[in-house]
């Protein structure tokens, strides 16, 4: 269906993966959030064949809130294809990504929308005082200054997830796995405009986080220089005339 059919701007994509506490807590907020806004929206989750009761959460959620949308797989795929599945599902204009933790602070969302006016994609960047331990705080500031450093790259806080951006962007890139991380570096590449604005970040109540430095930062090694042999080699042309 198309957007003009639908009238949805804002599509809010969450991939789940053994969130089954934070679930109805995170629909809640975004309903709350979305209230006071003007344009139409919707939550599209995908469960990546979570092992606890995720996907009876999303089921139960959806009873209460007509915008939330829920996709499950059939099998473990991984964080990118579920992302890549919900942004695909998705039918907004505006297309936002945010991890189902809480981590995210839903009342940012306002910030993001008025940002995305001028420019093609927002990333958020967490600020203050960070609610992580040590050893994930480390890692995940190391491994945003090697992938700056490979890719020539200026993304403060690459790690965070927690982006908006118009759907065309989407369009213009072929997902792989692990990509998700690199979003706003191949969009950069297709000649979109990002920028940065500053977000909150809460400390996880339920569940356990999924990230350490095996994934955070040695795991993705590859896939950074698999983005910068792209970046590297990709077409560069413009044409001058034509008779």
């Amino acid at each position: 269906m198309k957007n003009a059919e639908t009238g949805i701007y804002l599509s809010i994509c969450v991939p789940v993966f053994n969130e089954e506490d934070n679930i109805p807590i995170l629909v809640d907020r975004i309903a709350g959030v979305m209230e006071k806004e003007s344009c139409r929206y919707e939550i599209v989750m995908v469960d990546d064949c979570s092992t606890d009761n995720s996907w009876k959460a999303m089921a139960e959620a959806k009873k209460k809130c007509p915008h939330l949308r829920c996709l499950q797989f059939e099998n473990n795929s991984g964080e990118s294809a579920a992302e890549d599945a919900s942004l695909k599902a998705s039918r907004g204009k505006i297309l936002m990504t945010i991890d189902a933790d809480l981590e995210n602070e839903p009342e940012d969302i306002p910030a993001f929308l008025e940002k995305i006016r001028d420019f093609d994609c927002v990333c958020g960047t967490r600020v203050g005082k960070r609610k992580d331990g040590f050893v994930k705080n480390m890692s995940s500031r190391t491994a945003n200054f090697i992938r700056n450093g490979i890719l020539q790259d200026k993304i403060t806080d690459a790690g965070c997830t927690y982006r908006a951006f118009r759907k065309e962007c989407f369009e213009s890139v072929v997902m792989y796995n692990g990509f998700h991380r690199f979003l706003p570096t191949l969009f950069k590449m297709k000649g979109f405009s990002v920028a940065e604005i500053p977000v909150g970040h809460s400390k996880r109540m339920y569940g356990k986080s999924k990230y350490g430095v095996w994934n955070r930062l040695f795991k993705s090694f590859a896939d950074m220089l698999v983005v910068r042999w792209m970046k590297k080699r990709m077409l560069n042309y413009s044409v001058k005339q034509e008779i």
